[in-house]
């Protein structure tokens, strides 16, 4: 009998809500006859990955739940920042998907111009610096930040209408017909953010899932 293929998707900062957030999210592709698609959380990492030095912290510890996983078929690394991407990927010859890379590319499946809802004002600098590196700035309508925490953003009563408003700004003001969500704590709200802008709204996470589901079913 064939073994079930299996996905580990991995929360590097150590907020369990966000954890939790992710595997309701990813609840439609948990399927019959599908791989195996398990979440878990990155108990060295910060509660949130907010700055650069957050992001640095999480590497090796990433890429060593990596090498040393022999269960899972395709890996997930569930935070828009990438932690660790490439790193991880030089620690297994299994397929590493980051969910930032994963999510602007389908982005540009379904809209010419995207924009990105951040968590803070200071991931965007960062995230800039990675569109730069992917040659995708002809195609970025612009990002605009919540202003929350992440922890703020996995769990808070106001974080759908923050992110309407500033989806509204990136559709209106910056002409985006496509918008991802600039981290993974922000999943739960993706279908009714959707709704309200009338445009596609991309789940990072979901998308790289996605990815990861075709690669390992076609293995």
């Amino acid at each position: 009998m064939q073994r079930r293929k299996k996905i580990l998707v991995v929360n590097p900062n150590s907020n369990p809500q966000v954890t939790r957030n992710l595997a309701e999210a990813l609840q439609p592709v948990m399927f019959e006859g599908g791989p195996e698609i398990e979440c878990v959380t990155l108990a060295e990492g910060p509660l949130g990955v907010q700055t650069q030095a957050d992001l640095e912290s999480v590497t090796i510890p990433l890429s060593r739940l990596v090498a040393a996983d022999n269960s899972a078929d395709a890996f997930v690394i569930a935070c828009y920042s990438d932690p660790g991407l490439h790193v991880c990927r030089e620690a297994t010859q299994r397929p590493v998907f980051g969910i930032a890379e994963s999510g602007v590319l389908t982005a540009l499946s379904r809209g010419d111009r995207f924009g990105v809802i951040a968590v803070a004002q200071g991931s965007i600098g960062r995230h800039m610096r990675y569109l730069r590196q992917m040659c995708l700035m002809d195609r970025f309508a612009g990002e605009r930040p919540l202003n929350m925490s992440v922890a703020e953003a996995a769990s808070g009563d106001d974080t759908l209408a923050r992110m309407i408003k500033v989806g509204r700004q990136l559709k209106d003001e910056d002409g985006a017909n496509a918008v991802v969500m600039g981290c993974a704590g922000m999943s739960r709200h993706r279908s009714a953010l959707e709704d309200a802008l009338g445009i596609p709204v991309i789940d990072p996470t979901q998308a790289a899932v996605s990815m990861a589901i075709g690669t390992v079913m076609f293995q």
